[in-house]
């Protein structure tokens, strides 16, 4: 099997013919719901390998009804595999989705890693699902939650009338930040509900939560105006990831 274009590759070693798919990350909040999702739709892959850190191998999970040991991430297990499906940090994606394209698998990769790559597609399947076709570096990229809730419905409207300019106001969960994220607000409820008269003064959960974990301000009771990383010029990273990803999407300059 090549990286580049065509058909995904056809060589599963599974007696049914159909393709072995690798999920890399397993164990995480990410990969948690895509072992339900696979559980719970169409039946379409042979072999199901389940891939996380050292510190979770030997760890069992159920997909598909069946009992399935978690692997420890190596160059090993992608022997075989015709679909790796990342769902890990940026930094595991960039180290690991290469290795996974040179024993043969086609990577789809859920992190930001690559979604800017020029030789990696960024695909959304009801917009722009001939991108696939073309992934010279054997990676295909999603797109980032805040732009997927989006964008199917303005790439129907950009193909009818051409898109000019977003106006966005996105509302996004505490999971955005992964599974810190959802620690730290679990651990707010807690104490604001130990608490029982927080939230009548200014500041004074603020006062009895102390760390906010990787949120600027505390979430518990509140919501906090701003999402991401400050960047050049007063953006954030998400406004970014929303500019930039959706241009690509939709072939915009």
């Amino acid at each position: 099997m090549t990286s580049g274009g065509g058909a995904l590759p056809g060589r599963s070693t599974d007696r049914s013919g159909r393709p072995t798919l690798a999920v890399i990350g397993a164990t995480g909040a990410v990969g948690t719901v895509m072992l339900e999702l696979l559980s719970t739709r169409a039946d379409v892959w042979g072999e199901i390998r389940l891939v996380a850190s050292a510190r979770s191998a030997g760890r069992k999970l159920v997909v598909r009804g069946d009992e399935t040991e978690v692997l420890a991430l190596s160059e090993e297990c992608f022997e075989g595999v015709d679909v790796a499906m990342f769902d890990v940090p940026d930094e595991v994606s960039a180290q690991w989705a290469p290795v996974a394209v040179a024993r043969g698998a086609v990577v789809v990769d859920n992190s930001g890693a690559f979604r800017m790559d020029e030789d990696v597609p960024l695909v959304v399947p009801e917009v722009n699902a001939g991108a696939v076709r073309m992934r010279p570096r054997g990676i295909i990229a999603n797109a980032n939650c805040t732009t997927l809730s989006m964008i199917v419905a303005m790439g129907a409207l950009h193909a009818e009338f051409g898109l000019k300019e977003l106006v966005v106001a996105s509302y996004q969960a505490a999971s955005g930040a992964g599974q810190s994220g959802v620690d730290a607000l679990r651990q707010q409820i807690a104490v604001v509900a130990e608490a029982g008269d927080l939230g009548s003064r200014t500041g004074d959960v603020r006062r009895a939560i102390g760390d906010t974990g990787p949120f600027a301000a505390p979430l518990a009771l509140n919501v906090i105006p701003w999402a991401g990383t400050p960047q050049d010029g007063g953006w954030s990273s998400e406004e970014l990831k929303i500019r930039g990803e959706s241009r690509k999407i939709l072939g915009l300059p």
